[in-house]
């Protein structure tokens, strides 16, 4: 198995850029489809060029997407992909500045609400497109006494283990969807 690496987020200006939500919808359409231009971007997005445009070269200007140039057919077609790293952030690190840990609270509460609708878009999908999906959905939360090691340790172990299903799918001939895997584990009560 490959070790993909993490980019850890520690610069304000970086997770601001990752703060937007339609920046974060391209990325994850780079982790999904792969390389695109901005016009594809903008049709997959319902947006204008020029809007797609002005947010990949904010995501580029932060090293968070690259050119691909060896894919383009001319000069004038620019290309994008995102390196093969994963981003990580964690609040801790912009604790020190208030307008930073307010910024980084604010980027884990957008991030909360995408994983939301993510989820909430399958429970409205039609009957058809759940039957053909099986038991394969899942969705599982349990309660656990933990110290703030263990609960780093089972964070690593569970990113693994998606970093596992994410990167190492075979080149076999079966025909694959984007599926979205997320899990969280926070302290609580209940």
């Amino acid at each position: 198995m490959t070790e993909r690496a993490t980019r850890q987020i520690t610069d304000a200006r970086v997770l601001s850029a990752l703060a937007h939500p339609l920046r974060t919808r391209l990325l994850e359409l780079f982790s999904v489809d792969g390389p695109a231009t901005a016009s594809m971007l903008a049709e997959r997005t319902g947006q204008a060029v020029g809007n797609i445009s002005h947010h990949l070269h904010v995501l580029a200007k932060c090293e968070l997407i690259v050119e691909a140039p060896e894919l383009a057919r001319d000069r004038r077609e620019r290309w994008w992909t995102r390196p093969a790293t994963a981003i990580a952030w964690s609040s801790k690190d912009f604790a020190d500045d208030a307008a930073s840990e307010a910024l980084a609270l604010t980027a884990s509460s957008i991030n909360l609400d995408r994983h939301e609708r993510h989820a909430r878009a399958w429970l409205e999908v039609g009957t058809e497109e759940r039957a053909s999906w099986g038991e394969g959905p899942f969705s599982t939360d349990t309660w656990a006494r933990l110290t703030p090691g263990e609960l780093a340790q089972c964070g690593a172990e569970i990113r693994e283990v998606l970093r596992r299903w994410a990167d190492d799918r075979p080149d076999d001939g079966q025909e694959r969807a984007s599926v979205f895997l997320v899990a969280r584990g926070t302290p609580a009560r209940p």
